[in-house]
């Protein structure tokens, strides 16, 4: 559990905890552990967090359906992942209580607001008996007190309405908090003097409450289960960090990308969950030479990005699954043109509009496959929200180098999740300079004549003398004129094929392992964490299990099948059916197996480590032996 007790000495504090922050979705949760986030981050420990939204914009108060939450796992060792079953949990409200009441860790801490635990809210909830008077919480420590009426009393001198008061409650249990695990809460103090600097009475009654909060735990500490704990700092190379979002990582490497190509940037976007945040961030980056367009619709969102693209500009469109459906044909019609355009997918649970504010990976058939006719495209994926800095230039650098549309997958864990970032060098990212046509390339223009990568020139319109057709008709070997000859037209989807098959990618790596052995697990995407802790653990306790983590999907890794054929079984997690798995079989001809979930949650830690256990019970190891396993004490909040 998360608590420590007085007698306990400090040095056998854990090296992680997990806490989980839950109520109604007006409960500011999102707001509390953001901010939480904050202060981990400024004392020193590496963190990964999950918010975890409920799909409607504004359920009825109250409602199971309306809880809204927020997970930080954090610590004084590397973290992967936002931790599996929670070591605290702050339960705003009845609903939030019932809906996360099972993750937590038998002998954790549950801190409770009892002003919320009303006949209404007990009935909105489906409690038939409030579970602070039976025995349901017995296999817990509680802390259970009235956090509204302690809000209200810490506000009182504000002069703020009943209504108004009850919105600081957030900012009482994040004082709490930052008191349990010994942050400061001078950076909190800061920020809601800037964000309510035009109303200063509200700042200084979040700050009272704030204060309120930590002051309690003070008290607290005579008594009961509350007690404080220090985390100590992460060791990490020196340099600048940062918290961030993959949403966030994925705009600074965008606009990162257009710089290294020497362009400017036009992103056409349209409002969906999750990828609305990309669009945001962007539209604050004017500076660096980026245009944003809200469009009236996906299809004119990515229209207009063609066109930028088209008149000489790095377009770039972002949507999740059912906005790329809509740009499936604008998607085909940058294919045959052969412009370059960066298109991110920031996945959630599907088919149609399906599950708007949870997680997937189910969008890979459509990033591969999704566009009518023969239409390669090449696909790249983040694996957390930091990677996909670097996985936007990469999506750029190809996009322009290869005169070709690319996909970049992420989806909500990623966009929503944060962990620290060191800021890296710009002068370690090596400039891919866009190069334009400026004269006729032979006696006559060529506009589809192609270089030593299969790319055809770019031409800016308005160019003296190097006028030319463009459209979604197939086009002429070389002179890009409209023909529809049976020949032409199979030299012409050989050579786009021939292109994306050809993109120089990087040989496969190993994340955890060697090549060779029992079996390997192989991820795409955000599984990226849970597979490495669970590897690790495995092999901590003797297991001949490694990782493999694939960035770029298609086209894959030129040494991948001999990699994976060099390991005795392929073991697949997706949070899809079984997708990427489908690839790999159809690739390498390897006998890929599938560790599938579509549940909306990320996979966690023992569920990956269970499919790896399966695999070492009783299976003969490579002497002919039994494996065995050692019982190796693993970390506890990330199991």
């Amino acid at each position: 559990m998360a608590t420590q007790a007085k007698d306990t000495p400090q040095d056998t504090a854990p090296d992680s905890v997990v806490v989980r922050f839950a109520g109604d979705s007006g409960d500011g949760m999102q707001l509390t552990g953001g901010q939480f986030t904050l202060s981990t981050a400024l004392a020193g420990n590496d963190l990964a967090t999950f918010p975890d939204f409920p799909a409607e914009i504004r359920a009825p108060q109250g409602t199971l359906f309306g809880v809204s939450a927020f997970q930080i796992n954090f610590g004084s060792r590397e973290i992967n992942t936002a931790g599996d079953a929670p070591d605290v949990l702050v339960a705003m409200n009845p609903a939030g209580l019932k809906v996360n009441l099972d993750a937590l860790k038998p002998g954790g801490l549950i801190i409770i607001d009892t002003g919320e635990f009303t006949k209404r809210n007990l009935d909105k909830a489906k409690y038939d008996v409030s579970p602070l008077e039976d025995d349901s919480l017995a296999k817990w420590d509680v802390l259970a007190f009235d956090i509204s009426a302690l809000t209200v009393e810490a506000v009182k001198p504000f002069g703020l309405g009943n209504k108004d008061a009850l919105r600081c409650k957030n900012m009482w249990t994040l004082g709490l908090a930052l008191w349990m695990f010994d942050r400061e809460r001078g950076p909190l103090e800061d920020w809601l003097k800037n964000k309510f600097k035009n109303k200063p009475e509200i700042a200084d009654a979040n700050i009272a409450a704030l204060n309120a909060g930590h002051a309690y735990g003070e008290t607290a500490e005579l008594s009961g289960p509350l007690q404080k704990l220090h985390i100590d700092p992460v060791e990490a190379e020196p340099g600048l960090y940062r918290t961030i979002t993959g949403a966030e990582a994925i705009s600074l490497g965008l606009v990162a990308g257009a710089q290294l190509a020497e362009l400017p940037m036009f992103f056409g976007g349209y409002p969906i969950t999750p990828a609305s945040a990309i669009l945001h961030h962007l539209a604050r980056l004017k500076e660096f030479g980026v245009t944003t367009f809200q469009a009236e619709d996906e299809i004119a969102a990515i229209c207009a990005a063609i066109g930028a693209s088209y008149a000489g500009q790095l377009g770039i469109t972002s949507s999740s699954g059912p906005g790329i459906a809509l740009k499936g044909e604008a998607m085909g019609l940058a294919i045959m043109t052969e412009l370059p355009l960066v298109i991110v997918n920031s996945q959630r649970g599907g088919p149609s509009t399906g599950l708007p504010t949870k997680t997937e990976q189910s969008d890979l058939y459509q990033a591969m496959y999704g566009r009518n006719g023969d239409a390669p495209m090449p696909i790249v994926s983040a694996c957390s929200p930091g990677d996909a800095f670097e996985v936007a230039i990469e999506a750029c650098r190809i996009a322009t180098q290869y005169m070709t549309p690319v996909m970049l997958l992420t989806d909500g864990y990623i966009a929503n999740a944060a962990e620290p970032w060191k800021v890296p060098d710009p002068d370690t990212f090596e400039p891919f300079p866009a190069k334009f046509l400026t004269e006729k390339n032979g006696e006559e223009l060529l506009p589809y004549k192609r270089d030593s990568k299969g790319a055809r020139p770019w031409i800016k319109p308005g160019t003296p003398d190097l006028m030319h057709r463009i459209g979604g008709i197939e086009k002429a070997v070389d002179t890009g004129h409209i023909d529809y000859a049976p020949d032409n037209h199979q030299a012409m989807t050989d050579a786009r094929v021939n292109k994306v098959l050809n993109v120089e990618v990087p040989d496969q790596e190993i994340a955890a392992g060697e090549a060779g052995g029992k079996l390997v697990v192989v991820g795409w995407g955000s599984t990226y964490g849970p597979i490495r802790r669970a590897v690790d653990n495995s092999r901590a306790k003797g297991m001949d299990v490694s990782h493999i983590h694939v960035r770029h999907i298609w086209p894959l890794p030129k040494n991948l099948g001999d990699l994976l054929n060099s390991y005795d079984n392929v073991l697949v997690p997706e949070m899809n059916t079984g997708q990427f798995k489908t690839v790999l079989r159809d690739q390498f001809l390897v006998d890929a197996k599938p560790l599938t979930k579509t549940s909306g949650q990320p996979f966690s830690i023992v569920e990956m480590e269970e499919a790896i256990d399966k695999y070492f019970d009783g299976i003969p190891d490579n002497e002919g032996g039994q494996v065995e396993v050692n019982d190796t004490q693993l970390p506890s909040s990330e199991q």
